[in-house]
């Protein structure tokens, strides 16, 4: 795998960094020979910088939270309406990368400005076909949305609807031209680094989940809109976002315990993919796994994973969730953090998902049939002892990865770093 080339503004050096994986045994440390220096070149500046990490060398993933505004219908006293600016001081104070707004109204879009935190905007499905029929109405929603706020407000990426194929079955041939215009409009105003995809729910597009690698798309969507939608994100160089939920599968499926899917460390809490030899010890990996073999039986293996929902409920919607609780949504949280802090990745990708974001920030009021998944209530007081400030940082197994930066008068020479 080649390096990733990540340029130092500070010093006009490059840095090299591998995220190759190989085991601790059979990984070497690979530098290619410099080239001979002329006398031009001196005096030098050599600056050589080793970092070590125990295992292998991998970004880390970034954690993120998805704030919905609660409806008119909802603000009550229970459920105050809160400001943006509120809002985005309370994700900040979290120590949260990163977070997704499903409406992504413009008043919150703009609280975010020179905050240190990247979004995620959604159009909502709705406006999915006006922006498939009409290259202009892209535009108009850019407009709005974007451009007045960036890059003063950190977007990194719009998504064309949530789960759109299964809103509205009957209307999927618009989505990706839809993607494509959104695409297209923010390129016309010149805006290149925000990137364009839409979000799938995996149960609802993942075909034989278990075991992940008999894993397929649906058909026929996974046919006619998901591998071309595949190929879109492999020219764009966008990622594919999916909404993971261990606690649906686990209610779905009676043989999953329920320590699996909390990512409960026992001596015999694991299931093993008999095809590949592949041993899982939880639920997530399994799912994100189903997905990246699905992407690779469709010819596209490589592209990145975000999964843009995922949490478990405090309150269930109805009397026969008995594992809708607060000690098991808690213990689901904190094991999904751990897991992402080790730098494992899952058996398949160990670079691991690109981004997580939690479902959700904010409790809405409690009614009958209504599931509560907010890791704060409403009077925006923690409901659980979750620390972020440490999610992102770079975790890793053995001896990892050397730094090196190489100054040499007006000239950078570029070093091959592989891990070990």
């Amino acid at each position: 795998m080649q390096p990733i080339p990540t340029h130092n503004r500070l010093t006009g050096s490059l840095l090299l960094v591998s995220r190759a994986y190989k085991s601790p045994l059979t990984n070497l440390l690979s530098l290619k020979k410099l080239p001979a220096m002329k006398a031009s070149f001196v005096p030098l500046f050599l600056t050589v910088l080793l970092s070590l990490f125990h295992g292998s060398f991998s970004l880390p993933t970034t954690i993120g939270v998805t704030y919905t505004t609660p409806p008119p219908t909802a603000t009550t006293t229970n459920t105050p309406k809160l400001p943006p600016e509120r809002i985005a001081a309370t994700i900040s104070g979290l120590h949260l990368q990163a977070v997704r707004l499903p409406e992504s109204a413009p008043s919150l879009v703009r609280a975010f400005a020179f905050v240190n935190t990247s979004l995620l905007l959604t159009i909502p499905n709705q406006l999915v076909p006006s922006l498939a029929f009409n290259r202009s109405n892209a535009l108009g929603w850019v407009y709005r949305h974007v451009l007045p706020f960036y890059p003063r407000s950190r977007i990194s990426m719009v998504s064309v609807g949530n789960d759109f194929l299964a809103n509205a079955p009957d209307l999927s041939p618009y989505l990706l031209p839809a993607i494509r215009n959104v695409q297209l409009a923010l390129r016309d105003l010149g805006i290149k680094k925000i990137a364009v995809s839409t979000i799938f729910s995996f149960i609802n597009i993942i075909a034989m989940p278990f075991p992940p690698s008999s894993a397929t798309f649906q058909a026929p969507i996974g046919d006619y809109v998901i591998r071309p939608f595949l190929q879109f994100l492999e020219e764009t160089n966008s990622s594919f976002l999916v909404n993971v939920y261990p606690y649906n599968m686990y209610r779905l499926n009676s043989d999953i315990p329920i320590g699996f899917a909390l990512f409960q460390d026992h001596p015999f809490n694991f299931r093993d993919d008999l095809v590949t030899g592949v041993r899982y010890r939880n639920l997530f990996d399994m799912m994100v796994d189903a997905v990246i073999t699905a992407m690779a039986v469709a010819g596209h293996e490589s592209i990145q994973v975000i999964v843009a929902e995922t949490g478990w409920p405090s309150f269930g919607g109805d009397a026969v969730e008995a594992d809708a609780t607060t000690a098991y949504a808690e213990m689901y949280l904190k094991g999904l953090l751990r897991h992402l802090r080790s730098g494992v990745g899952t058996p398949l990708r160990k670079e691991g998902v690109a981004e997580v974001y939690i479902y959700e920030l904010v409790d809405t009021e409690v009614k009958q049939g209504n599931r509560n998944w907010g890791i704060l209530y409403p009077n925006m007081t923690k409901k659980y002892n979750l620390d972020f400030s440490s999610a992102n940082e770079i975790y890793g197994h053995g001896l990892s990865g050397i730094v090196l930066l190489i100054r040499m008068g007006d000239c950078d020479e570029k070093l091959n770093i592989a891990s070990y």
